[in-house]
C-alpha cells in the first residue's frame, strides 16, 4: 500500500484517493495529489459563497443579514461593497460599507456582483 500524506487540516492519517485527488474522511478536506497544483500561503484563494473566486478590487454583495459587534446596526441582505481587500484571517475581506464603515467579513457570506 503507497504511504499517504496525513491531512493538511487535521492531520488525519486516514487518507485516500479519490481520482487525482487525496480526501480525508474525518474532516472531508480534498487536496491535488500532484505537488505543483498546490498552492502556497502567497497565494491563497479565496471563494465566495457560490464557489466563484475573489480578488482584489472586486465587488461583492451581502446574502446575509450581519449584525455588527459592538452596535445595533445591521449590514442587510443585498448590500453592495465595492472594492474589497483579501486579508488572511478568519474574516477574509476587508472593506468599507457606506453608513457603517470599515469592516471585515466574511467570505461564506458574499456572493461576486
Amino acid at each position: 500500500m503507497p504511504d499517504l500524506p496525513n491531512c493538511p487540516q487535521c492531520s488525519s492519517e486516514f487518507t485516500y484517493e479519490s481520482g487525482s485527488l487525496y480526501v480525508c474522511p474525518e474532516c472531508a478536506h480534498e487536496w491535488p495529489m500532484v505537488a505543483d497544483e498546490l498552492q502556497s500561503d502567497d497565494a491563497r484563494i479565496i471563494k465566495d459563497s457560490n464557489g466563484n473566486i475573489l480578488q482584489d478590487g472586486d465587488s461583492v454583495t451581502v446574502i446575509k443579514d450581519l449584525k455588527v459587534k459592538g452596535t445595533s446596526l445591521v449590514v442587510k441582505v443585498g448590500t453592495k461593497v465595492k472594492n474589497i481587500r483579501l486579508v488572511d484571517g478568519d474574516h477574509d475581506i476587508d472593506c468599507k460599507i457606506d453608513g457603517i464603515g470599515a469592516m471585515k467579513l466574511k467570505s461564506e457570506f458574499v456572493r461576486k456582483a
